[in-house]
Order: C-alpha cells, then structure tokens, then sequence
C-alpha cells in the first residue's frame, strides 16, 4: 500500500470554490504519484475561515459556527475526490457542530467506493481546553483500507498509548495521525509519539502536519513540523524509523509501506514490544514501592 502524507501550507481561498480547486490539485498530485491513501492535516476546515469577513476569522468561536455552513459541501468535495482518484481520502479534521455550541475535531475518511467513516479526536489539548467548546469524542475505531486494518490518531491522541495499543488489539497495521503544532516542543510530542507507538505496536504510523503562517487566524496562525511516515526500529527497517518525510517545500512524503515485511518482521525481531506488552501489565509492577535505605 503506497501511502501520502502532506505537509500542507495554509493559504487564505477565497470562496469554498477555490478551497474545493485546491483540494482536487493537491490530492491529483498524491494521486499522480500512485498514492492509495492520502492523509490532510488536523484543522483543515479552519482554512475555511478566510472566506468569512475579518471579524468573525478573527474570533474563533465565530469561525467555528460560521464554518458549519460548509459542512455539507465539505463531505460531497471528498466523497468526489477519493472516487474521481480512486483513493482513500483522509480529510484532516472538521471542527463538527455537536449540539447545545460543543463542537468535536472529526477526522473524516472517505473511501474510493464512497462509505464515509470518522474518527474524533479523544484527548484534548490545552488550547481545545480553554476554548470551553470542544469536547473529546467518545468511539475508538478501526477501518478496513484494502485489507489494511487501519486506525486514526488525531494529532495529542498519538502521545497516549493505550487507545492506540486497543486499536493494534483490533487488528491495525496502520496508524493515520493528521496533525497540527504550532512550536517546534509540539512538533517534537506528535512526533515521538508516532514513533513510540510504531514501536511498541509494531505498525506503521503516517502523520500529517499543517505548514507556513495564517495570521488572520487564531488557531493556523503559526504551523510547523514534517509530515513523515515511520516504522518500527528494527531489522528491515530504517534505524531511526522514518521510512519517508516532506523537507523544506515539498507538500507530500509518499511511501510504500511492505505489510508483509512488516508481518515477517515478528518472527526476526531485535525486540518485540508488541508481544511483549503483557509483561507490564504484572500485578506486582501495578504499583512501585519506596524502597526503604
């Protein structure tokens, strides 16, 4: 399965119209080059926000209600898209109305045949905290790509391992962590945790990360970091774990990712985090003990 993650610049559309061109240009692209699934980056829909007048971009509260009007286009744009390209589109994350003004971060998947499934995000940050609207979700999924068992790991959830290992229990192979960070500390969390969890879990992890600068906007104002996709540490794979990554302006780091390589690796192992999980979970070591002098 070839993979696409983007290391996607923010920009100001116009109008939903010239969003919607840019999106089509920017998955032709992953698709040009043979991608199967392609991963958009957390807060997407926030770009959305440049076609509102310069008070309500200003006021995020305003933006997240203004935005719902999209929400209908937005689902028919990637519905388009991943049958037109024959690709599985994960749409970064759409700041979803939820009732009484709460709002969930929705990671939307769409699929080439046109299912559509979601995974919202479940840990919140301290900057989602302080809004007082965003509340966490409350499903943890897996979704079948190809044959792939495949989970989604919205941007904090990736540096929490238990969801994570639940969704390996159920089969994943694969984990999606579209992503946003606004300081290099931010970037580097995301980004050791994909990688923590490509280790303990023994799968490959793709993050997409959000690029540039939008300062019409309070949340997309400052992005940074590299989209990569990253593999366990052990033999047949790279030392370091990153078997692909955008540098500089390149919009999308593609990989082909070997699940049979990765299935054989088991059998090889330098270490075997994944099976070896359960020896942590000892009684004994349920507790530490101060141990007197």
């Amino acid at each position: 399965m070839k993979v696409a993650v983007a290391k996607y610049p923010i920009q100001a559309p116009a109008d939903f119209a010239a969003f919607a061109e840019r999106q089509a240009a920017v998955l032709g692209a992953a698709a040009a080059q043979g991608a199967r699934v392609a991963v958009l980056p957390e807060y997407l829909s926030l770009e959305l926000a440049a076609t509102l007048d310069a008070g309500t971009q200003a006021d995020l509260h305003a933006s997240l209600a203004a935005i719902q009007r999209y929400r209908e286009d937005w689902l028919a744009l990637y519905a388009r898209l991943a049958a037109s390209l024959d690709m599985y589109v994960v749409a970064g994350t759409f700041l979803l109305a939820h009732g009484d003004g709460r709002y969930r971060n929705r990671c939307d998947v769409f699929t080439p045949q046109g299912a559509h499934l979601w995974q919202d995000k479940l840990q919140l940050t301290g900057f989602e905290k302080g809004l007082g609207v965003i509340e966490g979700g409350d499903a943890l999924k897996v979704f079948d790509l190809d044959g792939v068992r495949t989970g989604v790991a919205v941007c904090y959830d990736s540096e929490f391992p238990l969801p994570v290992r639940a969704q390996a229990e159920a089969g994943a192979r694969l984990l999606l962590v579209p992503s946003c960070t606004d300081t290099d500390a931010g970037a580097t969390r995301v980004r050791v945790g994909c990688l923590a969890r490509a280790l303990e879990n023994r799968l490959f992890v793709a993050q997409s990360v959000t690029a540039g600068e939008a300062p019409w906007s309070p949340a997309l104002d400052i992005n940074t970091g590299e989209a990569a996709v990253f593999a366990p540490m052990d033999r047949g794979f790279p030392a370091d774990g990153v078997v692909a990554q955008t540098t500089g302006d390149q919009v999308w780091a593609i990989a082909e990712l070997d699940l049979d390589a990765l299935d054989r690796s088991r059998a090889d192992a330098q270490v075997a985090n994944d099976r070896d999980w359960m020896g942590q979970l000892k009684p004994a070591l349920a507790r530490a003990k101060l141990q007197a002098w």
